[in-house]
C-alpha cells in the first residue's frame, strides 16, 4: 500500500464510522425513531418519521459502505446529500462557527466526502478487490449529483420550515418531551 491509500482508509473508516454511529444513535439513542422523528418534524421536514428512518438508513448503510470503501463515490455522495440538507434546514442560519450550532462541521465532512470521491477508496477496500474505479472528475460528479440533487429533491418536496418558531427564537427546535426524548432525557 502507498501512503494515498492508508489516507483513504483512515478517512473511509473514521468518517463512514461516524456516519454510522449517527445513524445508529437516530435509531436506538435516547429518544429512538420517534425522538428523531420529532426532532425532524420540527425542523420542518414532514413526514417526521420517513425522514427519521430515511437518516437512519442512508447514514448506516453509506456509512458502512464508505467504511469498506464499496461503491465509495457513491456512499459518499448519500453522507453528502445528508449533510447538505443538515446544512440547509440546521445549521446554516447559525453562522460558520459549529460552537453556535453553525454550519462548520457539516461543511469539513462534506468537503472529506467530496476529496474521497475524487480518490477512491484506495487499494484496502472492496471495490478495488473486484475491480470498480471510477475517475477522479466521475466519482466527484456521481457523489455531487447524489448528494446535491437528493438533497434538493427532498427539501423541494418534504421542508416545509414553521416560520413563527424560527422567528421567535431564529431556530426550529423541538418541544416539551420531543425535546427530552431526542436529547435521551426519557
Amino acid at each position: 500500500m502507498q501512503a494515498t491509500d492508508v489516507y483513504l482508509l483512515i478517512v473511509r473508516v473514521i468518517v463512514g464510522g461516524t456516519m454510522v454511529i449517527h445513524g445508529w444513535n437516530h435509531a436506538f439513542g435516547g429518544g429512538r425513531i420517534a425522538g428523531t422523528a420529532g426532532w425532524f418534524a420540527g425542523l420542518g421536514l414532514r413526514p417526521g418519521r420517513v425522514h427519521a428512518w430515511a437518516s437512519v438508513v442512508t447514514e448506516i448503510g453509506c456509512g458502512a459502505a464508505l467504511t469498506v470503501g464499496f461503491l465509495t463515490p457513491l456512499a459518499a455522495g448519500g453522507l453528502f446529500g445528508t449533510m447538505v440538507v443538515a446544512g440547509v434546514i440546521e445549521h446554516r442560519s447559525h453562522g460558520f462557527f459549529v460552537f453556535r450550532n453553525g454550519y462548520e462541521y457539516v461543511l469539513m465532512i462534506a468537503v472529506v466526502l467530496a476529496a474521497t470521491a475524487i480518490g477512491g477508496g484506495g487499494r484496502a477496500c472492496v471495490d478495488y478487490a473486484v475491480g470498480f474505479r471510477l475517475s477522479a472528475a466521475t466519482g466527484l460528479a456521481a457523489c455531487l449529483v447524489i448528494g446535491i440533487g437528493g438533497a434538493a429533491i427532498l427539501l423541494g418536496l418534504c421542508w416545509r420550515p414553521r416560520q413563527q418558531n424560527a422567528a421567535v427564537s431564529g431556530r426550529a427546535e423541538p418541544s416539551g418531551a420531543t425535546a427530552a426524548a431526542t436529547k435521551g432525557e426519557v
